[in-house]
């Protein structure tokens, strides 16, 4: 599968041997859409939590996008949210875990990755009953070299058409409530951010019917 998005660039299903790529751009990205590089001293984990999983549970919903020098961004879903979660619970986050030191519980002692290994040896998800109409949920993060081109919306419509072709009846995104450039871009994409219920104070998700 490839779709031209143009000046060179296509939008391609992801491989493993793109989980090295897919890891550099969570790190580009990682901190609410900026370079997460100076705040890391490992520049792996925040693909291993956010990416990388997706490509392995589900390669039918992982997309890059690939141009002129290599991966610039990609796409990534699921249409069963809570079968994602339960095998990263019970396999991927395990598995992980294995190589990295348990850093403990007490926070004033973290230090430059220590809350992604926490979060990777305690791994845990949230289940909103206001979520339940969106049950699958999706990831997208462009370098700031690209954004601004159309990419990111004809990448995000294509993995919502392959998830609602799969039988989901609704989409979700969670979002970082300090990353307005992203809150923005989702709007003017036919999300809205989801409000009442049991959606916790300060928690940002947006969904879309599909």
């Amino acid at each position: 599968m490839d779709v031209d998005l143009g000046d060179g660039y296509r939008l391609r299903n992801a491989t493993e041997a793109d989980r090295p790529a897919l890891e550099m751009v969570c790190l580009k990205t990682g901190d609410s859409g900026k370079d997460a590089t100076a705040r890391e001293d490992d520049p792996r984990l925040l693909g291993l939590i956010y990416a990388v999983p997706y490509q392995v549970f589900a390669p039918e919903f992982a997309f890059v996008i690939d141009g002129p020098d290599g991966v610039v961004g990609y796409v990534l879903g699921v249409s069963d949210t809570e079968a994602y979660d339960k095998w990263a619970t019970e396999e991927w986050f395990p598995e992980v875990a294995r190589t990295l030191d348990d850093p403990g519980p007490d926070k004033a002692k973290w230090q430059g990755s220590d809350w992604a290994r926490r979060a990777i040896h305690y791994p845990s998800f949230t289940h909103l009953e206001a979520l339940r109409p969106y049950p699958a949920h999706g990831h997208i993060d462009l370098l700031e070299t690209v954004q601004g081109r159309g990419f990111g919306r004809k990448a995000l419509d294509h993995l919502t058409a392959a998830i609602a072709a799969s039988g989901a009846k609704g989409l979700h995104l969670a979002v970082s409530p300090t990353n307005t450039g992203a809150l923005a871009f989702y709007e003017r994409v036919g999300f809205r951010r989801l409000t009442g219920g049991d959606v916790p104070r300060g928690a940002v998700y947006m969904v879309k019917e599909l």
